[in-house]
This record gives structure tokens, C-alpha cells and sequence, in this order.
């Protein structure tokens, strides 16, 4: 085990774009940015939740959606009580919660996490949706903030299971990690697993990480990333109005950020 200071010196150095192990050729961290480069859907976006931290962008295409998925409670729920607004109840599962949030209606709530397998505490996508929705339920939305699981998540959902979800807001942490062979690798193999059947339409960095330098990449640790499944695009074309007029900054106290440019166009 190495010494608390060694710890602390070698996560400064990985922030300022050295490392003591192996580096990640800058080629694999291109082709990260690369799988998460926006298009253009042919749907407007519209603002769903607060106009800070819960307020996600999502394709206009929330027509018969059965029900939304939302792992990783917070204090708030404005985005399930917005899409409640529509029409479409949610299901929350958060193991660090007792309860949801006051005024949260329209939901179910589970005090589990989400991850890759079925234990106590634990439950996989799979399970979870299995229990709340039959097989020909029609779509559903997936929107989930889970703090870092979101890839082994990801990882051992089934494809025929994702594919039940429209669309998808993701949260992807540690994304400052790219840096790191095993990491790039890891965030690179559920990137490539979601874009076989969706598409990236927004992304927004949460501007409490800030942005880094890594190497001379310009990354966001914390990307919140919308994808609509592919048979409900209308067009592919590249996306680039970024900051989008509708995106707001996660934490109105710090200073705001945008998606560096070679993340898009």
C-alpha cells in the first residue's frame, strides 16, 4: 500500500496531465470523445426538471413513454414530477435514502442500489424493471445518476433491455480518469455497447468538476449525456450548438463551463 503522500502527489500529478503508470495513447482518448461527439436527432430538446442540478435536455419524443427509470435519489425530484406533468410515472431505487423525496409523486421507490448483480441491497437493471413493467409495456426513459455505476451497469444489462429504453440520461463519472489505460478502457467498452442501438443528442458538463487538462485534451469529470435509440432519429447530423439555450449550470455558485469544443461538431 502506497504512503498517504505518494497517494495524494500521484492524483495531483494525473490532474495536471502526468502519471506515474502507463499513459493512455492519446489515440484511445480521441476515440472516447469520438463516441460520445453529438448529433443532431431532428428532434427539438426540451428542458425537463429544475433549471439547476436535476434538470436534464431530452429529445421532444416523450409521446408514449410508459414509464421512466431514475436510480440515485436526491434531495429533489423535479425531473419525475416534471414527466409526471406528462403523463409518465417513475420508479426511484436508492439504497442511501429512506424514502423519496416530499412531494415526489407518481412513484414507486425501492431502498436499493442499482448495480451489477442481484443481492441484499443491491439489484440489477434487469430485475428492477422486471418487477415494475411487462415486456410489452411499451418504451421507457432511463435517467440515472448513480455515481459511478453507471458502467458496470451498463455492462452487464442485457442489450435486448436497453433497447426497451427510448431514451437515456446518463451521468458518467470519473471521465478525468482517461488517462489511465484501464479507465479509457472501461468507459470506452459501455460507450461502445450503447452507441450499437442509441445516439448522443446533448451533452452538458456539470460545472461542478470544472474542466481538466489531460495531456492537452480538454476533459469534463462529470458529463451528463442524453441518447435517443436510434429508430426515433430523423436525421444524423452532427450536433453544434453548444452550450445549448437551455442548458444551465448544475451549481449556480461556481463558476460555469462549457463543453470543450473537440467534444462536438
Amino acid at each position: 500500500m502506497g504512503s498517504p503522500i505518494r497517494t495524494v502527489v500521484a492524483a495531483t500529478a494525473a490532474r495536471l496531465g502526468y502519471f506515474a503508470s502507463k499513459r493512455t495513447p492519446m489515440a484511445d482518448m480521441r476515440r472516447v470523445v469520438n463516441l460520445f461527439r453529438p448529433i443532431d436527432a431532428g428532434r427539438r430538446l426540451v428542458r425537463i426538471g429544475s433549471d439547476g442540478d436535476g434538470g436534464y435536455l431530452v429529445p421532444d419524443d416523450l409521446d408514449g413513454v410508459a414509464a421512466c427509470f431514475s436510480p440515485g435519489v436526491d434531495r429533489q425530484a423535479t425531473f419525475e414530477n416534471a414527466i409526471a406533468g406528462r403523463g409518465i410515472g417513475s420508479h426511484l431505487a436508492d439504497r442511501s435514502v429512506a424514502a423519496p423525496p416530499s412531494g415526489c409523486t407518481h412513484v414507486s421507490f425501492e431502498p436499493l442500489f442499482l448495480g451489477a448483480f442481484d443481492a441484499d441491497g443491491t439489484t440489477t437493471l434487469g430485475s428492477w424493471v422486471g418487477r415494475h413493467v411487462a415486456g410489452d409495456s411499451g418504451d421507457l426513459l432511463l435517467q440515472m445518476d448513480i455515481e459511478g455505476a453507471e458502467y458496470s451497469v451498463i455492462d452487464n444489462a442485457d442489450s435486448a433491455l436497453l433497447r426497451r429504453f427510448r431514451i437515456l440520461v446518463i451521468e458518467f463519472h470519473h471521465l478525468d480518469g482517461i488517462g489511465q489505460p484501464f479507465v479509457c478502457r472501461r468507459i470506452g467498452e459501455a460507450l461502445d455497447k450503447l452507441r450499437v442501438d442509441f445516439v448522443p443528442v446533448h451533452l452538458h458538463p456539470n460545472n461542478y468538476a470544472g474542466i481538466i487538462n489531460i495531456g492537452g485534451l480538454r476533459v469534463p469529470p462529470l458529463l451528463e449525456a442524453t441518447f435517443l435509440r436510434k429508430d426515433r432519429c430523423l436525421s444524423m447530423r452532427p450536433r453544434s450548438d453548444f452550450p445549448h439555450p437551455l442548458d444551465r449550470d448544475n451549481v449556480p455558485q461556481k463558476r460555469s463551463v462549457r463543453l470543450p469544443r473537440e467534444w462536438y461538431g
